[in-house]
């Protein structure tokens, strides 16, 4: 009851409970008491929910879970209740019978209750709820239905349909339809009785609790349930039987005559007048007697509210109307219907029914039918305002913008106007009167309004007055005749005459006028032909698909009734339901006349057409009218008889000279030539059609065929029709006329003999043999546009059209301009570049694809393969070759596919020479073979070749019995795929060879042919290889399925493929035309898919490795790996490896291929027989090369090879060196050495360096020597050749030479373990001494001395693998050496530092290599700098010492290395221009390797060399630098940059977007790899933005404080990115880290502890100096470090809180403002505090005795008051206050 917050009373620790409540009201009284709610009765009923078991008997009934869901029902909230009510039908329909009847006794209140709710969920759900409950307790809701029944019928009358339908369903479920009212009439007392509560007693306010409930929901359930109540009165009465509603007159009565009811009739809410007068007219039709006892209040409220235009109250208010004044025998003596209800009616006319005019017109001829005659009186002035009102209806806004308005307004007017044509069909002047008035200013006005209205035109009105017509004339009958209705003849003959002379004169007004309106003329026509053919009208066949007439004339038409007879009132009152539609009413039911016969039985149709045609003719021929030609055609259409013919030629011949009627007309038929149509036709239409100023010609068209109609045989239409054709009309009327007469079947066989004639045919060859000459001369004006394209319209009509497998003309025309298209198109390909060919090929490409698509076996003929295959060689070539546009080239491939399809369709095609899949594939293997082809042009080729298979494959069996034979002529022979091998250029080579996948000693060409010249055309054996690769896979994939195709006839095809990929791959896709190649490859999946369908190809290709060698090789290699063969699988290639023996180029090409997958055991007789043969050097003497190669083939595989051999193969090589020394090409000139030598050299330098690999152990003293010297000696060798390295045998010999160096370097700087004590005594101090020293000072060089020799890093002859395999060996040089290098001296004038000159010269020798495009050699610098950076600050720090403390001035700034600088300062403006567009916080994707790649990275390397000295420099120094920084902006720029370089998402590749994942890599939690060999594309991708995370950890660590100025200086979205993104990938790896380094770190403090805590990301100083005890808590913000990091108070004793206050700022100053650890800011805050306990005091300034940035002690003292400042601080009092006074004394300070 109370709040929530109230205090209870004491001792009350339970909450209130309702259902204690009832149970303590149980246990005390004994029983229950009960509480009688709405709609229940006082018998045994009780009114609550027991809440406890045990209180009664019958208690015991109710489950203890329907308790609990019945007590939610009685829940305000309508939530609650609606899962409640939910629950409930849930467990009705769960539990048993048996358990569900004990519900019984309390479900009436509830459901009285909730079935009214206002929540229309809860209402839907209890009718659904009530319904499984009646399904389970069936029989046993009999004695409850009556306290239950009234509510569920007002449930069933529900405004909310859902809920109604839910409440009817149920319903059904309890009663069958034949038992339904019988329940009703047992219930029918306590039904009316709850509808009279609800009707007389209940509010708004007693149906609901005013305090709970708000008004505005209380005003909605009242007004639904007066609603309901009303509808549920209405339904009680017709479901009832008569003597049940007999009994209840009585209470009927009694309701009726409350006034309270009758005032429902003026009620506010539309749905309850709505329910009210339906009920009102239920009464009236179901117990007139009462409507009669109350009939002036019935009249009344009814007919003087027909006024209500509300859409819910007017339907209804209008059925109670009818039934009124039907049904109430004086009903017109309670109202005064003149002042009343006419005039409402008036103005409701007048304004169209406001809208429902489908609601309320259909109900006016009923209701006029039964006005008395005194409201009638005088008739001709009450239906003249009658039909005036209704027609101005017609003006309202809604009916002019429905057409079901206007419509159901014109049905109601000439119903109404038939009716009171019939009703006053007498002689006498009142009654003439009236029937003048109706046809003269009512029909004919209206007719006269639709002529001049489009809308209405195409409405009733038309179909309406020709049924009226029907009538008229069937009534006009003479007497006599059989029907019965003959007495008034008379009448309707008169009114016949009326109506047609008024029409006469109407339609000669609108036709007889200069400039007639088009629309008036339409209508006419329409009106016109309507009248012949009614059932023509577009308003009746739309209505043909709707519901059938409410309203019928028949009885009345049937029977004559006497004079001013009224229809009878049974026949309105069967209506009055159907009154309520909103359709428009058709008028009459009139069976169907005749198609194309007239229904009008007078001739007075005839005559009025004849007359208009006349007058018509008049306009045209002395006016030369358009529009009244037009009306003719019209007119024509409907009216083709001789007679209106025969009028027009005698009025066309008036006052003209005409052809006498002897003549023959050029027919040869006098005869035929007498017909008026033919004469009208040949002397005026043909006239009509030749004047050249005429645009629109399809009307005359019309009137061609009009007057073809009159023609007695097909004969005689074949003439006219050629005569017509000789004509020399225009190439557009013979196309309109060649449509029309092939419209359907019917026509093309009325007009067969003149399109199959010969007199067409030639005319259409004739027209095809102009269009392609005028064509080709590119003649084609704009002014004959048109024009031609009418001719080329006509031609694909006569080509395209096809009937019962017949074309439309002779075959034998056909073919002929099939050959003259083809012929035209094959001359127009060859003029294409002129440019001017495109409208011709544009006309015949629509031509041949109508002719391919329509016509079936139209391929047969041979000039129609020729056409398609030239329409394919368009389609199938580069745009630039045959000048087509986009729309023109998409209409020769639609051409071309249905022509393809129409192929296959044919039962008998092959694939032999002449047939167009034989042409095609030998066009398309000469465009490959002999025409150069670019990327775009190949990818054309292809789709044209693929999109010719996949219409192959389409067609189930024929097409696929053609593929295989047309794959077969598409491929290459073995000599053609020879000769495309030889021609593919050999750069190749080099990649393969520098990885030493394969052994290649060729003799090399000259340095112009290592060049790969750009070029835009890609070498033939590729643009064949991706045709046939595309194709084959096409082909196979689509007929994967049933009857797969057969690939072995294609195996060596299949292998050119693979060759021709890996071609590609050794290229490493390079240059441009080869990637975009490759990218094309990658776009269209080829390598997969070819790899999926080229299985059994491994003994082809092992063929040809071993025939052939080199790329075939590899070749070999990627399909064994790609293809996962097992060593069985190999081990079937060849009998034995003795079979490889002796040694070839191309033997060992392939042994380097097989040996990985060899056995073992196979390995080992390869390893004997290499050893052998190289034991026997003398013998095989300069092929030692290849047993070398094949020995380390095996030694790479892990094959076991014995000590003994490795030292009997390093003592022939020892020899060697003794006897051949010119082997190992000692001092020689490499660019003049063969390639054999240089690979003997080569394996030599791989063999010693497996040896020092794997098996260092059998290097004895004199192996040592052999080989450190032989190594010093080919490092040498190759730094004296230099220029040689464009070479790639060359740069072989270098790279395999620094290789050797890495792993000698490797093995000294951790030898294996065993090893070092084998080794001779001063092998390692040798190497430091001398080797070590040697190598490195001829590497440094080098690596020099490669940029100025070949300076432009793209050159295809730039050494890159040298480069990297250098800087891979420099990675090993030890700083000493670095910093004692023997350089050329290279110092910069004006350049300042503290550096000596040696260490000068490596980094002005160095840092310009940082920007060189050379991924390797910029970070073999980085990694050689990297080394020295630590070195660099003791030059400074020996500077800094020797500056005098004392001086003055600004803060001391001091640059880092200059060469760094320079670089950084070169770099910021690039950057700036690359990356200026993007905004901070957006990712800019890096090229890899491009120009902007090598400038970022160059940068960011410069700055993570300026970060390694920064972090190795003093603290002292580290202010200086920073100061440095923050005057150049240097820093600022960086950030800036990182934040466009940074991923949104710095996760690491491959792990996913791992948000929530705490152990998610990142690039800020993995350490960054700077390898100098990596090349991988993957890799280098993600290296800047790798880098840059990199860079942005190492600022934020070691230049917090600057980080933190930069941000707080940025804008407002600069500042929220950097903070977002830092907090979320940077803080909590800082922070851990920053926790961990004061854990791990090893600093200790005299009198101060540091511990950390993890979780908190808490630092706790303990600082304790004799009594004094200080403890502060360091807390880390969870954006560290970009926020400031918070100093609390921990304990303190004997501390002066100003003073701790003050030491408490000083370490949050210091740890905010000092780039440094929290360590390193904590032995600052120690050293002040030291100081003071010390002596010293502050400086008044800083309040500090250790400064912040430069770390000294007050000494600048004022000569007044004595006090010391810091030099900083005077500095800036000076500066910002301007003024030279002390800030203490405020004496000038000296």
């Amino acid at each position: 009851m109370g709040g929530k917050n109230k205090q209870r009373t004491k001792g009350n620790v339970r909450p209130s409970s309702s259902g204690r409540a009832a149970e303590l009201l149980a246990r005390e009284s004994g029983v229950v008491p009960g509480f009688v709610g709405f709609g229940v009765s006082a018998s045994n009923d009780p009114g609550y929910v027991p809440a406890v078991h045990g209180a009664e008997e019958i208690d015991n009934l109710v489950d203890a879970d329907f308790r609990l869901v019945l007590r939610k029902l009685s829940k305000r909230d309508a939530v609650t209740k609606l899962k409640a009510v939910q629950e409930f039908a849930a467990m009705c329909q769960e539990r048993e019978p048996d358990v569900v009847k004990g519900v019984l006794p309390y479900w009436p209140r509830i459901y009285c209750k909730i079935s009214v709710d206002h929540d229309r969920r809860v209402r839907e759900a209890t009718q659904q709820a009530f319904e499984q409950l009646i399904l389970k307790v069936r029989r046993n809701l009999a004695p409850y239905l009556k306290s239950i029944m009234g509510h569920w019928l007002i449930a069933q009358c529900d405004t909310y349909t859902p809920a109604s339908s839910s409440a009817s369903t149920a319903f059904q479920a309890a009663f069958p339809l034949n038992k339904q009212p019988g329940a009703l009439s047992f219930c029918r007392d306590e039904i009316l009785s709850v509808i009279q509560e609800t009707l007389l007693k209940e509010t708004a306010d007693t149906l609901s609790d005013p305090q709970n409930v708000p008004e505005e929901e209380r005003e909605a359930k009242y007004v639904r349930l007066l609603t309901s109540s009303l509808l549920a009165l209405k339904r009680l009465l017709i479901q009832l039987p008569p003597p049940d509603r007999e009994a209840l007159s009585e209470r009927l009565a009694q309701l009726l005559a409350q006034g309270k009811f009758w005032k429902y009739s003026k009620h506010k809410t539309p749905q309850v007048r709505g329910a009210f007068f339906e009920v009102v007219a239920c009464l009236c039709e179901l117990v007139p007697s009462l409507a009669q006892a109350e009939s002036p209040r019935v009249c009344s409220s009814v007919l003087l509210s027909i006024d209500d235009t509300e859409p819910l109250v007017l339907p209804a208010l209008w059925a109670a109307v009818l039934h009124v004044v039907s049904g109430i025998t004086d009903c017109w003596t309670h109202v005064n219907a003149r002042k009343g209800m006419m005039p409402k009616l008036w103005v409701l006319l007048k304004e169209g029914g406001k809208g429902l005019a489908t609601a309320l017109h259909p109900n006016m001829l009923p209701f006029i039918s039964k006005l008395p005659e005194e409201i009638t009186t005088p008739v001709l002035d009450f239906y003249t305002t009658f039909f005036t009102n209704v027609i101005l209806g017609l003006s309202s806004e809604r009916a002019v913008s429905s057409p079901s308005e206007s419509g159901a307004i014109i049905v109601a007017t000439v119903e109404c106007l038939r009716y009171c044509l019939m009703q006053h069909a007498g002689d006498d002047p009142q009654q003439r009167s009236v029937q003048s008035m109706l046809i003269s200013e009512q029909l004919l006005p209206l007719i006269d309004r639709a002529l001049e209205s489009t809308a209405l035109q195409t409405g009733p009105l038309f179909p309406q007055a020709a049924d009226m017509l029907l009538s008229w004339e069937k009534r006009a009958e003479p007497a006599g005749t059989h029907d019965p209705a003959a007495g008034t003849d008379a009448t309707f003959q008169r009114a016949l005459a009326d109506f047609w002379e008024g029409l006469g004169r109407l339609c000669l007004r609108h036709v007889d006028s200069e400039d007639p309106e088009q629309n008036s003329l339409e209508g006419i026509a329409a009106l016109l032909r309507v009248i012949q053919n009614p059932e023509s009208g577009s308003w009746r066949q739309a209505k043909r698909k709707k519901k059938s007439v409410k309203i019928s004339f028949s009885s009345l038409e049937g029977k004559e009734p006497g004079e001013g007879e009224e229809v009878e009132v049974p026949q309105v009152v069967a209506v009055v339901a159907a009154a309520q539609e909103p359709q428009p009413k058709e008028a009459v039911t009139v069976p169907a006349a005749a198609a194309g016969l007239p229904t009008l039985r007078s001739g007075h149709l005839v005559e009025l057409v004849c007359q208009l045609a006349e007058v018509n003719m008049v306009h045209v021929t002395e006016r030369g009218s358009e529009r009244h030609l037009r009306f003719l055609s019209m007119l024509l259409q409907s009216f083709a008889t001789q007679q209106v013919f025969r009028v027009l030629l005698q009025s066309g011949e008036k006052g003209t000279e005409t052809e006498p009627e002897g003549k023959d007309l050029g027919l040869g038929d006098v005869a035929l030539a007498r017909n008026p149509a033919v004469r009208f036709l040949l002397l005026r239409v043909v006239d009509w059609l030749r004047q050249e100023d005429r645009r629109d010609t399809d009307f005359l068209v019309d009137m061609v065929f009009s007057a073809l109609q009159c023609c007695s045989t097909r004969d005689e239409k074949t003439r006219i029709l050629n005569h017509i054709t000789t004509m020399n009309l225009e190439w557009g009327i013979l196309l309109q006329i060649i449509q029309k007469a092939s419209a359907d079947a019917v026509c093309i066989a009325e007009y067969r003999g003149w399109l199959k004639g010969c007199v067409l045919g030639e005319c259409l060859m004739g027209l095809a043999t102009v269009l392609c000459e005028r064509g080709l001369r590119g003649s084609s004006s704009s002014s004959s546009s048109a024009s031609h394209t009418h001719s080329w319209a006509l031609i694909s009509q006569v080509l395209s059209h096809q009937h019962n497998n017949e074309t439309l003309i002779g075959k034998e025309y056909v073919e002929k301009i099939i050959d003259k298209l083809h012929a035209t198109l094959s001359e127009a390909k060859g003029m294409s570049d002129a440019g001017n060919m495109e409208p011709l090929v544009s006309f015949i490409s629509d031509v041949a694809a109508n002719f391919f698509s329509s016509v079936k076996g139209c391929l047969l003929l041979s000039s129609a393969e020729e056409l398609l295959l030239t329409v394919f060689q368009l389609c199938a070539q580069d745009q630039s070759l045959t000048c087509l546009s986009d729309p023109l080239l998409q209409k020769l491939k639609q051409a071309c596919c249905a022509g393809v399809r129409s192929l296959v369709n044919l039962l008998d095609s092959e694939v032999v020479e002449g047939t167009f899949l034989h042409s095609v594939a030998l066009w398309v293997k000469n465009q490959l073979i002999s025409s150069s082809l670019g990327v775009k042009s190949l990818q054309i080729l292809v789709q044209a070749v693929q999109s010719l298979v996949e219409t192959l494959c389409s067609a189930k069996q024929n097409g696929r019995s053609l593929l295989p034979n047309f794959l077969l002529c598409l491929s290459l022979s073995d000599e053609e795929w020879r000769k495309t091998r030889q021609a593919l250029p050999p750069q190749w080579v080099k990649s393969s060879l520098l990885s030493g996948r394969l052994r290649a000693s060729c003799a090399y060409p000259c340095m112009d042919a290592w060049k790969f010249r750009s070029c835009a055309r890609l070498p033939a054996h590729l643009c064949a290889s991706a045709l046939l690769a595309q194709v084959i896979c096409t082909a196979a994939e689509a007929t994967a399925g049933d009857d797969a195709l057969e690939l072995p006839p294609l195996k060596h095809t299949v292998a050119e493929i693979l060759y021709a990929f890996q071609w590609c791959s050794e290229m490493e896709y390079s240059p441009a035309i080869v990637a975009d190649f490759h990218k094309m490859l990658q776009e269209w999946n080829l390598i997969t898919r070819v790899h999926n369908i080229s299985s059994h190809l491994l003994q082809t290709l092992f063929t040809r490795s071993l025939t052939e060698g080199s790329l075939w090789a590899l070749t070999t290699s990627s399909y064994i790996h790609t293809g996962e063969m097992t060593p069985g699988d190999i081990k079937g290639l060849y009998g034995n490896v003795e079979s490889f023996f002796p040694l070839t180029e191309k033997s060992v090409n392939t042994l380097q291929v097989l040996c990985p997958s060899l056995p073992r055991d196979e390995r080992e007789t390869l390893t004997a027989l290499a050893i052998a043969e190289l034991l026997n050097w003398q013998e095989i003497n300069h092929n030692v090369s290849s047993y070398l190669a094949v020995l380390h083939c095996c030694l790479r595989a892990d094959t076991p090879v014995e000590d003994d051999v490795l030292l009997a193969a390093l003592a022939s090589m020892m020899e060697w060196r003794n006897s051949k020394e010119e082997w190992f090409l000692f001092n020689s000139d490499l660019g003049k050495v063969s390639a054999d030598d240089l690979c003997l050299a080569v394996e030599m330098m791989r063999f010693l360096s497996w040896v020092l690999t794997h098996s260092p152990a059998v290097l004895g003293e004199a192996q040592w020597d052999f080989l450190l010297c032989s190594v010093l000696a080919w490092l040498e060798t190759a730094s004296e050749n230099t220029t040689a390295f464009w070479n790639p045998w060359v740069q072989l010999f270098a790279c395999e030479t620094c290789e050797l160096i890495v792993r000698l370097g490797e093995f000294f700087t951790a030898p294996p373990a065993g090893v070092v004590e084998q080794l001779p005594p001063e092998l390692c101090t040798e190497w430091q001494e001398f080797f070590s020293e040697g190598i490195n000072s001829l590497l440094l060089p080098l690596l020099v001395k490669i940029p100025d020799h070949f300076r432009e890093p793209d050159d295809p002859l730039f050494p890159l693998p040298v480069l990297r395999a250098v800087g891979a060996a420099l990675t090993h040089i030890p700083a000493q050496q670095l910093v004692k290098n023997r350089l050329p001296a290279r110092l910069v004038a004006g350049q300042r530092s503290n550096l000596p000159d040696a260490l000068q010269t490596l980094l002005n020798t160095l840092t310009p290599l940082l920007l060189f495009k050379a991924r390797p050699l910029q970070l073999s610098v980085y990694h050689m700098l990297n080394k020295v950076m630590p070195q660099l600050p003791e030059s400074d720090s020996e500077s800094d010492n020797s500056k005098s403390e004392e001086d003055d001035g600004e803060e001391p700034s001091l640059s880092p290395p200059a060469a760094l600088m320079t670089i950084l300062t070169a770099t910021e403006e690039l950057l700036e221009n690359i990356l200026g567009g993007v905004q901070v916080g957006e990712f800019a994707v890096v090229q890899p390797l491009s120009v902007e790649h090598c400038c970022i990275l160059g940068y960011l390397l410069a700055w993570k060399l300026l970060l390694t000295f920064f972090k190795a420099s003093p603290s002292n120094l580290r202010v200086q630098y920073s100061q440095y920084l923050k005057k150049s902006r240097s820093l600022h720029q960086l950030l800036l940059h990182l934040f466009r370089l940074m991923p949104e998402n710095p996760y690491l590749p491959g792990n996913g977007n791992e948000g929530c994942s705490k152990e998610a890599k990142t690039f800020f939690t993995e350490p960054l790899s700077l390898s100098v060999r990596i090349s991988e594309a993957d890799s280098l991708r993600w290296e800047v933005p790798h880098l840059a995370c990199s860079m942005y950890y190492g600022a934020l660590k070691d230049l917090p404080a600057m980080v933190r100025l930069w941000w707080n200086s940025q804008e407002k979205r600069v500042f929220s990115a950097v903070d977002k993104f830092t907090s979320r990938y940077v803080s909590s790896v800082l922070s851990a880290q920053e926790i961990a380094s004061v854990h791990a770190s090893t600093q200790t403090f005299d009198s101060m502890a540091v511990k950390a805590r993890t979780t908190t990301r808490e630092v706790i100083a303990t600082y304790s100096v004799d009594d004094i005890f200080i403890e502060l808590v360091i807390q880390l913000p969870h954006n560290y470090p970009l926020g400031s990091i918070s100093v609390e108070s921990g304990r303190r004793v004997g501390v002066a809180v100003q003073q701790w206050r003050n030491w408490m700022l000083q370490l949050s100053t210091y740890l905010t403002h000092q780039n440094g650890s929290i360590m390193e800011g904590l032995a600052l805050w120690k050293n002040n505090v030291d100081k003071r306990f010390e002596g010293v005091e502050d400086c008044m300034i800083c309040f500090s005795v250790i400064h912040g940035s430069n770390y000294s002690l007050p000494k600048k003292a004022c000569r007044t008051c004595k006090k010391k400042f810091h030099s900083a601080c005077l500095y800036k009092w000076f500066t910002s206050s301007n003024k030279s006074t002390c800030p203490l004394c405020r004496e000038t300070f000296f």
